[in-house]
C-alpha cells in the first residue's frame, strides 16, 4: 500500500467529499443537517481558504497493492507553535474497503511522512461514536489526550 499525492485535478472533489464526511459525522453527533453544512463549509474554508492544502500539509490518496484509491489522508502541522507537532486532519477509507488493515496501513505511512519532515508528535481527533477508528488508533498506540462529552436534554 502507498500514499499518493492527490492530483491537483482531483482536489475540488476530494474537498467536497471531506465537506460531505465531516457534515455526516456532525448530524451523527445530533447537529442539524443545515447546521452541520454550515459547520463543515466553514471549517473547510478556513482550511483551504484559497482552494489548496495550506504550506506543509498534504492530501493523498491512499492506495491499495493493486493500484486503487481506497481512500484519503490530510496530514501537517498541527496548530500549535511547534513545529515538531502535526495532526491528522482526515483519515476515510471506503466504507467496503474496511477491516483489512488499509486505515492501519495509511496511519503508518502517515507516521513515517511526519517523521521525514520533523514532527515528534502526530495527533487527531476522533468522534466518540466512531469506536472502530478508537481502537485502530490505541492499538497504534495514540493516547486519549481530551475527552468532551455531552448528554441531550430533550
Amino acid at each position: 500500500m502507498t500514499l499518493r499525492p492527490l492530483d491537483t485535478r482531483d482536489f475540488p472533489a476530494w474537498l467536497e467529499r471531506s465537506r460531505a464526511e465531516y457534515a455526516k459525522d456532525l448530524v451523527a453527533l445530533g447537529h442539524t443537517s443545515e447546521d452541520a453544512h454550515r459547520q463543515a463549509d466553514e471549517s473547510m474554508a478556513r482550511a483551504f481558504p484559497a482552494g489548496i492544502p495550506a504550506a506543509a500539509h498534504a492530501v493523498f490518496d491512499v492506495v491499495d497493492h493493486a493500484g486503487v484509491a481506497v481512500g484519503y489522508l490530510w496530514i501537517g502541522p498541527d496548530t500549535s507553535d511547534d513545529a515538531g507537532a502535526w495532526w491528522i486532519w482526515d483519515i476515510v477509507i471506503d466504507a467496503d474497503k474496511r477491516g483489512r488493515g488499509l486505515g492501519r496501513m495509511a496511519m503508518l505511512l502517515g507516521e513515517e511522512y511526519a517523521r521525514a519532515r520533523g514532527a515528534h508528535t502526530l495527533g487527531l481527533s476522533v468522534f466518540g461514536f466512531n469506536t472502530g477508528a478508537r481502537g485502530l488508533y490505541e492499538s497504534l498506540g495514540y493516547e486519549t489526550t481530551s475527552v468532551k462529552m455531552r448528554k441531550r436534554l430533550d
